[in-house]
């Protein structure tokens, strides 16, 4: 069973290995871990990092997207009333009617 680190230990070495210029086998060895860890954890970090640049919208934010929206369905609406609309007064104007 792998040994378990504390978020405080894999966060200072994802931040040594990132501030400097030494390779990855080398800060994976100063702190005691395997460099396949080591790439583990950035690429979890990587994954956190994206996942939270990506963060729920402020209320504002989110209360005009909510509006947007409305307005979106409401023109939609519209528009297929009025083609419906053209539909049906272009049947009522057809020759032989």
């Amino acid at each position: 069973m792998p040994k378990a680190f504390s978020k405080e230990f894999r966060e200072d070495v994802i931040r040594v290995y990132r501030e400097s210029d030494a390779s990855m086998a080398q800060v994976a060895k100063d702190f005691g871990i395997s460099p396949s860890c080591l790439k583990r954890w950035l690429a979890i970090d990587e994954k956190n990092s994206a996942r939270s640049s990506r963060s729920p919208q402020s209320g504002s934010e989110s209360d005009a997207l909510r509006e947007a929206n409305k307005r979106i369905k409401l023109l939609e609406q519209e528009n297929e009333v009025l083609r419906r609309a053209a539909a049906y007064l272009s049947q009522a104007h057809l020759p032989g009617k």
